[in-house]
């Protein structure tokens, strides 16, 4: 084996063997490792036998790159590639650091361009929904990024002119460039190699990147992406060479502030010179660079008192340093951790001339809390940091210091608490109900005390746990988190709650009637007697839920619903928009256990046995007058859950099996018919040869919400921009509108090949053309939602037939989401919008290839 020298170059220029150059003519040269399969390599010089691990980890390539190249079956070809993600460090169990390094330095390209070998539609549908092509595409985008971007211009370069292979490539190469893999390249130049650098690899990496424009345009002609338009790749090329200069930046500012704050946190302890020298050193830095070095310290010192130590009162004699402290770090940036926002807070309270400037943070902090524009265009993870900060200083601020400025306080937060509980993401009202109960409590501890209800998690614990003020130590991690006092627990029980001991009262006699000899009866089998009997009929039913004041023959009635009618489907149909109309208005006048859940059941048993007279009703109820948004919202959940059972193959055996009861023992004895007799005798008597399953499938059957679809969508979504005098669904309630949405989606999405898709569709995507630009986060969840919905239940060919104008604008829409909108699920949504349309372009251009 040859080792090849670069011309002119000695030592660092030396391009090791396990990068060979393969010729291809005079029109380029590769520069990636060449194919796994040969003998043994040399590293570095001379020969030397390879390290067993890095043996073993070259056998496993080769195996792998065997099935990938041969194998015709989806779940081995998925496990296979599974398997090498396991060299990629991105599973449970990763392998070893020196395998995970030796995989990416020689064998990963090998592995990339098997996969380009075996690029094709049919090798993509092995597997269902995608999953195949999820998996081959991810070791681009996650693997070793300089490798895997010359790979792919490889690849276009190497494709066939107007092929399915080029496309994909394309395409995979936009993606690659849109999730930020250009900046990995970059910075895998900008870091400390630890092998010599290599510049024929880095003048190849250098002049791909620059005429990626040039390659692109060349190989695709007309049917160039926008991506690929120098307009728009040098603009994204510039801005990852900032993110690039950047990182390298923060970097060599870790690295000095690293080795400088351990050191002056030590000198300055106990020696007010050491501080003097620190105060005027941070002093003397120019404006320029005071966010920079400010920032640093921050994030590197462990406490509120280091940071004194380090900066005294600087924030008072800097405008600079003051709005970087109160403003920039607080409202402008969410990056800061927890303890990193503690230790800044604590530095204002820990000084009496810093203690003003925690006060107007409070008030700023305050007020973009409860702005309605800030809610709805901020980022949760900013919203969350603001809420923290503002706890925090909360915590840290006395009560007279809040007592002069409570009328302004309390005006900003009754402000953002309405904004906050009506925002339709329950994230967003949780920040508005924690943030309430501690600020009103602090604030204003003489009025009445807020209190909400609201699911506790881990997010919920620890701001609960920041209202309570920290003790001023120089590391707050070590005394760790105080612990928050448990809503409504009564401080008397504290001692009892602690293990410590009680006083017990005086002439107890606890100990003399102890009953502890005495053995509990068993009671865990034994059931409430009921005076009440179960209606048996539908319209006993009915008059049970709506005459009856005997609540245990209405308890019974309305658990009794369901099955009945099921079990009579005629008789329930004779009586299915009355029936819907009770249980709709129906009220919870017991306490029933699962009443809501025994409501909706019974709602959605009548939807689906009479569909089209009950949806008819439900629908016109939904814009009706005098209706309260929980009954609204509902009509909606009901609509859903219907149209979901209808579409379900197998609909009717199932509801008929549920109805009748449970199904007899298998020791009972149960007549034959003659067909079963005949086909066990045939059975019996058939011999076969393979050895798969002698049962038969489910035979088709027609999906039953084709015929009644129109009936749910329609009347729903042509009359939501007529406001009522008690709704207004494009005014304040807009919980409703973006129910109304996802609940659109839903019944396009189970309306798949249906006669009345195409309108449906055609509609939905109308629909959600007016409203796209919604300030609400949770309505234009729903809105993208829906357009995935579009694209998943119409055929590639109705949807370019009939809909491309509609998906032209959709597409141009769904791009400036992904890149622009500030909910990150929002991003995602649209981004899997946008695969969906490509996908469906792939399939376009493979059917016209054939």
């Amino acid at each position: 084996m040859q080792t090849y020298r670069l011309a002119g170059c000695t030592g660092a220029g030396r391009l090791p063997t396990y990068w060979l150059p393969c010729c291809r003519g005079a029109r380029r040269q590769s520069y990636l490792p060449a194919d796994v399969s040969g003998g043994r390599r040399e590293l570095g010089k001379g020969n030397h036998r390879m390290d067993p691990v890095l043996s073993a980890v070259r056998l496993s390539v080769q195996e792998a790159v065997h099935v990938l190249s041969s194998s015709e079956d989806g779940g081995h070809i998925f496990s296979t590639l599974g398997s090498l993600k396991h060299y990629l460090g991105e599973t449970e169990n990763p392998a070893l650091p020196e395998e995970q390094q030796e995989f990416a330095r020689i064998h990963f390209p090998t592995v990339l361009r098997c996969l380009v070998r075996r690029l094709s539609p049919g090798w993509l549908e092995l597997l269902p929904d995608g999953q195949l092509e999820q998996l081959w595409a991810s070791f681009f985008l996650t693997g070793p990024a300089d490798q895997a971007f010359l790979v792919l211009m490889e690849a276009i370069e190497d494709a066939a002119g107007s092929s399915f292979r080029l496309m994909k490539m394309a395409r995979l190469l936009a993606r690659f460039l849109s999730v930020g893999r250009m900046a990995a390249v970059l910075e895998g130049q900008c870091r400390q190699q630890a092998e010599p650098a290599f510049p024929l690899l880095q003048a190849t990496l250098l002049a791909k990147v620059v005429s990626l424009p040039d390659h692109l345009g060349n190989r695709l002609q007309q049917e160039n992406l926008a991506e690929f338009l120098p307009q728009n790749y040098f603009l994204l090329l510039g801005k990852e060479v900032l993110r690039v200069l950047q990182g390298v930046v923060d970097s060599l500012r870790e690295e000095i502030l690293g080795a400088l704050v351990p050191r002056l946190m030590a000198l300055t302890q106990g020696h007010c010179l050491w501080q003097r020298v620190c105060w005027r050193l941070v002093e003397r830095v120019p404006d320029r660079a005071m966010e920079a070095v400010l920032t640093g310290l921050v994030e590197a010192a462990p406490g509120p008192r280091v940071l004194s130590r380090l900066l005294g009162n600087l924030v008072t004699k800097s405008k600079k340093a003051q709005f970087v402290m109160t403003r920039k770090l607080l409202l402008l940036r969410f990056s800061c951790t927890t303890p990193v926002l503690q230790s800044l807070l604590g530095y204002l309270a820990e000084d009496s001339q810093r203690r003003p400037l925690l006060m107007q943070a409070l008030k700023e902090l305050l007020e973009t809390w409860g702005s309605s524009s800030a809610i709805r265009h901020t980022p949760l993870a900013q919203q969350s940091y603001i809420s923290k900060a503002t706890l925090i200083c909360l915590a840290h601020l006395q009560e007279a210091e809040l007592r002069d400025c409570r009328a302004e306080l309390l005006a900003s937060l009754m402000a953002g608490v309405k904004c906050r509980l009506d925002s339709s993401l329950p994230p967003v009202r949780r920040l508005g109900m924690i943030v309430a109960e501690v600020a009103s409590a602090r604030i204003h501890p003489e009025g009445p005390p807020l209190r909400f209800q609201y699911e506790e998690d881990d997010l919920t614990r620890e701001m609960l746990a920041l209202a309570t003020p920290w003790p001023v130590t120089d590391s707050p991690s070590a005394e760790g988190p105080p612990v928050a006092p448990v809503r409504g627990e009564d401080p008397d029980k504290k001692t009892a709650a602690s293990g410590g001991p009680q006083a017990q009262p005086e002439g107890s006699d606890s100990e003399l009637d102890s009953d502890d000899e005495f053995v509990p009866y068993d009671m865990s089998g034994d059931t409430e007697l009921k005076s009440g009997k179960a209606p048996v009929y539908v319209r006993d039913c009915v008059e049970a839920l709506t005459a009856s004041e005997d609540w245990e023959r209405w308890e019974a009635a309305l658990r009794a619903l369901e099955g009945l009618v099921f079990r009579s489907p005629a008789a329930a149909r004779e009586v299915s928009v009355e029936l819907a109309k009770v249980l709709l208005h129906l009220e919870e006048k017991t306490a029933v256990a699962g009443f809501e859940g025994l409501r909706q059941r019974a709602l959605v048993a009548v939807t689906v046995t009479d569909p089209a007279r009950v949806a008819e009703y439900l629908t016109a109820q939904f814009y009706a007058l005098n209706y309260s948004l929980r009954q609204r919202m509902d009509i909606l959940d009901v609509l859903t859950l219907a149209a979901q059972e209808l579409s379900r193959p197998g609909r009717l055996g199932r509801a008929q099996r549920s109805a009748s009861g449970p199904s007899p023992q298998p020791s009972s004895t149960v007549a034959p018919t003659w067909r079963a007799v005949v086909e066990e005798r045939i059975r019996s008597k058939t011999r076969r040869f393979s050895k798969g399953s002698a049962g038969r499938g489910l035979a088709p059957v027609p999906n039953e919400f084709n015929a009644v679809a129109g009936y749910f969508f329609f009347p729903l979504i042509q009359r939501f921009d007529k406001p009522l005098v008690t709704f207004d669904l494009l005014g304040e309630d807009q919980l409703v509108l973006g129910r109304l949405a996802h609940t659109l989606g839903a019944l396009m999405y189970l309306a798949e090949n249906t006669s009345v898709a195409v309108p449906m569709g055609k509609a939905l995507l109308e629909f959600v053309w007016v409203l796209r630009f919604h300030g609400d986060g949770y309505m234009r969840r729903g809105l993208l939602s829906a357009v995935s919905a579009v694209l998943l239940s119409l055929p590639a060919e109705r949807l370019l037939a009939d809909l491309p104008d509609e998906l032209l604008e959709t597409r141009s829409w769904l791009a400036d989401v992904a890149e622009k909108d500030p909910d990150e699920d929002c991003r995602l949504l649209a981004v899997k919008a946008l695969l969906l349309l490509e996908k469906l372009r792939d399939k376009l251009l493979a059917l016209s290839s054939h």
